[in-house]
């Protein structure tokens, strides 16, 4: 199964966040039974980012978008985290700072979009204004109705500049929230991971699954496709974001460099001084 197919949203499609199974985990038993399939993924996702890199020709947007302990930060660690950080990069976005406040709500989402040669991962992104703006009415409707196109807009900028755009959703139930904010507070670990508003929250649960599926319904484009992700099962949830990029880097066709020097001669000259170093000894 193509896994990009699979869990793409497609453009103008009502997407229905209750119609959709937050538990589905495929043909798998349960994680050690794809422990395998993600380690490939996962060596192949550092092979494809290397030449990315090298090649210099594209690069690649990330955007990670959930509810509380919806599971971005696990995605980062366990499935993207395969990537070498010299072409790779996490960038979160919490509340605007007052200097990002002062300014178009893009301006901050522009200076840290990747290069050519660069993937950048979005720890939430521009669609929080959208999202929190719009549940927790901070904006009034005609402002933050017109962020949709303005956002399609900024990505087809991206996209001609070379950047593609993978926008994943990951999405679980609300037993389940319920239940990682239990081991929170049951671990010490993880505790410091409790805000107030956590549980405040929920209570905008409904308001934030229609806010995601106007977002689905008119951002998710061709060159720049939402996906939903369930993501109950953690294990789930890293393989089938692993997968997808994965199945869209190897589209690329991407290729290491040719070299910019005499490789043979180069050999030669090895070859040569390891023989003068042998006779030395």
């Amino acid at each position: 199964m193509n896994y990009g197919e699979r869990f793409r949203v497609r453009p103008g499609a009502r997407i229905v966040l209750q119609e959709i199974d937050p538990a589905f985990k495929d043909h798998y038993d349960g994680h050690k039974d794809a422990a395998d399939e993600l380690e490939h993924c996962r060596a192949r996702l550092g092979e494809l980012q290397e030449m990315l890199y090298v090649e210099r020709k594209h690069s690649l947007l990330i955007c990670l978008q959930a509810l509380d302990t919806g599971g971005k930060d696990g995605t980062i660690q366990h499935c993207l985290s395969a990537m070498n950080p010299q072409g790779c990069r996490v960038q979160a976005f919490r509340q605007p700072s007052a200097e990002e406040a002062a300014h178009d709500f893009l301006w901050r989402i522009h200076r840290v979009a990747p290069a050519r040669g660069e993937i950048v991962i979005f720890n939430r992104s521009h669609y929080e204004d959208v999202l929190v703006v719009r549940v927790h009415n901070l904006a009034p409707r005609e402002v933050w109705s017109r962020r949709y196109d303005r956002i399609n807009a900024f990505e087809q900028g991206c996209i001609e500049h070379d950047t593609h755009i993978l926008k994943f959703y990951l999405h679980i139930s609300s037993d389940e929230q319920l239940a990682r904010f239990k081991a929170r507070l049951e671990d010490p670990a993880k505790q410091w991971k409790i805000s107030e508003a956590d549980y405040a929250e929920r209570k905008r649960w409904d308001d934030y699954r229609a806010a995601y599926e106007e977002v689905f319904a008119r951002c998710s484009t061709e060159q720049a496709p939402w996906f939903i992700i369930p993501a109950n099962h953690k294990w789930f949830r890293n393989l089938a974001v692993a997968r997808i990029v994965v199945e869209h880097l190897e589209g690329l066709g991407l290729r290491y460099p040719k070299p910019t020097v005499d490789i043979a001669r180069i050999r030669r000259e090895y070859h040569a001084a390891r023989e003068a170093t042998a006779r030395k000894s």
